[in-house]
């Protein structure tokens, strides 16, 4: 047996051979997690490339081969022991680089398919370099041989490759670009992996397992703590008990450990890792002679910046008063990504170069940045890099406020001005993006701007974001909005356009009263409102295109003067970064889905104009033939670009699993709306519409209290006979071991079906979460987004297993498109006796997959 360290481009590059999975091996089964994570390493080393550093190379893992008993001396043939997982995905990582870049750069793109895809002058299997198992071969060798349409469903293989041709059309992202070469070269060089040969007489198996075979590990913490006492043979017991033990009882390992990374940050490194803490460190100690004296030096520093952090992680320790309400917002942003900077701030005024005023200054910069770019919907993806750099990049020779100001606001920072962040705020779906907790402290603040003399208690109240304008309008707001109508735009489209703007979106604790009421029922509710803003809202006579447009302005102001600009002269594109969402939006469609003009201009707060402008002048844009008009009809004016590109409309609609009624029309259940666009982009738990389980009242007269206010509303929206069957439902899922929690919820309440430790919800999963109607009757959520990063669910085939059981229910037609959305079906089906069984046979099939963690 032979163990060497190698490279992924040095095991499978050469002379033609094979790596052949055996048929024993699971089927590949990475998910979102995964990819996720992967993508994450593979990034940073593309960055490291970027900056010229070539020492830190990323740990992929192991592979452990065996001679195949098809062993050839020309042609070697090796079995995948272990490892299969991880050359499944780098091959399909690197096929879609290939594909990505295929039209502008084809030779490179076929040097990327000999050198490490497919063995060039070998046919039939032979001409793979990898050869999975035989129920993933098809597929896998569809997409190495890049014989399909663009969209193919082939379980997890096609996910994975879907996954990674939707991050390289992110990774043009203006603000922060990734080169698609580095991004290969990360893969095929910086990835690196401990490669097991066995011999033919080698027991494989007791390799395999005695290589998985872990313990608990050691934090980057302990090993650093465990390094520094072992270098203080004579001082290290006073230091110990002086410093460091205060230090360790002040917080939390992971608070620690997060301080020591902050601690290399604030000493000029700004890009060191969190998993490689302890190796900086002990490299910075080991580049000369290091004495005790220096030793001790490093831990008091420590112990008197961990004063300063415990003020970001409990901002009421802070004594000044601007400080302290600058650090509590950014807390309640959860904001730790600008701890090197809040860190930054708080020494450099412990060292007395700024007071206290100019402290907040400096914060206020950091929280303007934080919210225009949010309610501008600029991607978060580069915050770690920008705030890691501004400790190394701070200018010198201005105040360190101002110079905050000056770096925040160069060049491919993308802080937006006042003119973009007045066009979003009237323009994008504002209710889309960002957290929860995100979107309502931009309301809070705004509401405190109106400086009310008896201002209201945020942290007592129980407030929640009240669209005014409903977001299932009914028929006397569709009249309302049909008088606003212009330009061939239809009140249904404007309602899709406005509904999650912030100029109709507001503040309130009588969430559920207010509901799908009429505006002149609103007005009642609202003019008694403690909040300054509702009671504006009810001075107005009616509300329309035109109101929440002139109120939108209203609250642009306020936030202009609320959240500071950035400095001018700066180059920005503002517009090239909605259509790069829209691109993202496009690619990331899920096969057997398509959506209209209206829905991608409603997600991007554009003009269904301009989205077929856009889309017909940009050349071989991913998905833009899945773009319809509202009836499920392809535009008058849709062409390909460049002409003759992808043939047929209709028959490549085909092939990506678009039904067609009689008419001709895409298929309507298959349609995804503009919410359902959001989700495709939008992080598990961050929807707008989603309750976190993790605030479900548990046990005692809160639970009962919101019980009891879930069937009120179900009572006034639904047949009695719904009702029942509601709670026939409910009182099944409790005797097959599960239990109802009930959410405040950010619209109205609702009841979740949760499996799990009954006071632990976070830790708990769910399929169905339950919803009053609000004029439109009851629905059932099926949480396929949720259950997608949850085991056993993460598994596509078992989320596909309960699709198609619920598909059993009379009326219900849930597409495979919406298996990573949360597709809704009506709670009154639940009144015939045979779809009460079916959905309970359902639940249980579903509990005995939780508890069998995925067993069939």
């Amino acid at each position: 047996m032979q163990a060497k360290e190698t490279l992924f481009a040095d095991l499978v590059q050469g002379r033609a051979q094979q790596f052949q999975v055996p048929l024993y091996q699971r089927t590949y089964s990475w998910a979102e997690k995964q990819l996720r994570q992967l993508w994450s390493d593979i990034l940073e080393q593309a960055e490291l490339l970027e900056s010229g550093d070539e020492a830190s190379t990323h740990f992929l893992g192991s592979v452990v081969l065996a001679p195949s008993p098809q062993n050839e001396a020309t042609f070697p043939r090796w079995l995948v022991v272990d490892g299969q997982q991880r050359l499944t995905t780098l091959s399909l990582a690197l096929a879609a680089i290939r594909d990505h870049i295929a039209d502008a750069e084809p030779d490179e793109a076929e040097r990327i398919n000999e050198e490490y895809l497919i063995n060039k002058r070998k046919s039939g299997n032979d001409h793979f370099r990898l050869l999975p198992t035989q129920a993933d071969r098809p597929q896998f060798a569809a997409h190495i041989r890049n014989a399909l349409p663009e969209q193919r469903d082939g379980g997890s293989v096609a996910d994975a490759y879907s996954f990674f041709r939707r991050k390289l059309i992110e990774a043009a992202d203006p603000a922060d670009p990734q080169d698609a070469f580095r991004i290969e070269q990360a893969i095929t060089s910086r990835l690196t992996l401990v490669a097991v040969t066995a011999e033919r007489g080698d027991n494989v198996h007791r390799i395999f397992e005695s290589l998985n075979n872990t313990g608990l590990k050691l934090s980057q913490a302990d090993l650093l703590r465990n390094y520094l006492f072992m270098r203080l043979p004579n001082s290290g017991e006073y230091i110990y008990e002086t410093y460091w033990l205060p230090l360790q009882d002040s917080l939390s390992n992971d608070e620690l450990e997060q301080l020591m990374w902050l601690q290399l940050v604030l000493d000029g490194d700004d890009r060191v890792r969190r998993q490689d803490l302890y190796t900086a460190q002990q490299q910075r100690f080991e580049r000369g002679e290091v004495s005790e004296t220096e030793i001790e030096g490093y831990i008091k520093e420590l112990h008197r910046r961990g004063a300063l952090f415990r003020r970001l992680l409990r901002p009421e320790e802070e004594q000044n008063a601007a400080v302290r309400a600058q650090l509590r917002r950014l807390d309640a942003w959860q904001a730790q990504v600008t701890y090197p900077a809040l860190m930054l701030l708080l020494d450099r005024r412990e060292h007395g170069e700024l007071d206290s005023s100019e402290t907040a200054r400096a914060m206020s910069y950091i929280e303007s940045f934080l919210v225009r770019r949010m309610i501008c919907r600029v991607p978060t993806n580069n915050l770690n890099r920008i705030f890691q750099a501004v400790p190394g990049q701070l200018p010198f020779d201005v105040p360190v406020a101002d110079g905050l100001h000056q770096l925040l606001s160069a060049d491919n920072r993308f802080w937006p001005d006042d003119n973009e962040l007045r066009e979003k705020i009237r323009t994008a779906p504002f209710y889309q993006y960002g957290r929860w907790h995100q979107r309502k402290m931009v309301l809070q603040r705004l509401e405190e701007s109106y400086e009310h003399p008896e201002p209201l208690d945020f942290a007592a109240a129980q407030l929640t974001i009240e669209h005014v304008m409903p977001q299932s309008a009914g028929s006397e707001w569709i009249r309302m909005l049909s008088e606003d109508a212009t330009d061939g735009e239809n009140a249904e489209d404007l309602h899709s356009r406005m509904q999650h703007t912030l100029g109709n979106l507001t503040l309130t604790a009588v969430n559920s009263e207010l509901s799908n009421h009429p505006f002149e029922r609103k007005q009642g509710l609202l003019r008694g409102s403690h909040l300054e803003m509702n009671r504006r809202i009810a001075a107005t006579e009616r509300w329309g295109a035109k109101e929440i447009a002139a109120r939108a302005d209203e609250l642009a102001d306020r936030a202009i003067a609320l959240w500071p600009a950035p400095l001018r002269g700066v180059g920005r594109a503002e517009r090239s970064r909605d259509w790069h969402l829209a691109h993202l939006v496009l690619a990331a469609l899920p096969h057997g889905t398509w959506t209209s003009y209206g829905d991608l201009a409603a997600f991007i707060g554009s003009g269904a104009q301009a989205v077929g402008n856009h889309l017909a002048g940009t050349a071989r844009l991913t998905n833009a033939y899945r773009v319809l008009t509202s009836d499920g009809k392809v535009s008058d004016g849709f062409h390909w670009t460049p002409p003759g590109a992808g043939g047929d409309v209709r028959a490549r609609l085909a092939a990506d699993g678009i039904r067609f009624t009689a008419n001709g029309a895409a298929d309507p259940a298959q349609r995804l709306t503009a919410d359902d666009l959001a989700l495709l982009v939008t992080d598990d738990g961050d929807s707008a519409d989603s309750t976190d389980p993790a605030q479900c009242a548990l046990a005692g007269q809160t639970e009962e209290t919101r019980a009891g206010r879930f069937f009120r509303q179900l009572e006034a929206d639904d047949s009695p006979e719904t009702v029942e069957a509601v709670r026939a439902l409910l009182t099944d899922w409790e005797e097959l071991g599960g239990w109802i929690g009930h959410g405040a919820g950010q619209v109205t309440t609702s009841a979740f079906l949760m499996l799990g430790e009954a006071g632990a919800p976070g830790r708990g999963i769910w399929p169905l979460t339950l919803y009053p109607g609000s004029g439109r009757g009851g629905t059932a959520e099926v949480v396929f987004q949720h259950l997608a990063v949850r085991e056993p669910f993460t598994d596509r085939t078992l989320r596909s297993g309960l699709l198609q059981r619920l598909n059993e229910l009379e009326g219900v037609d849930i597409p495979e498109g919406k298996l990573e959305l949360r597709p809704s079906f009506c709670l009154s089906l639940l009144e015939k006796d045979h779809n009460r069984e079916l959905l309970a046979k359902t639940l249980s099939w579903f509990r005995d997959r939780w508890e069998g963690r995925g067993t069939p």
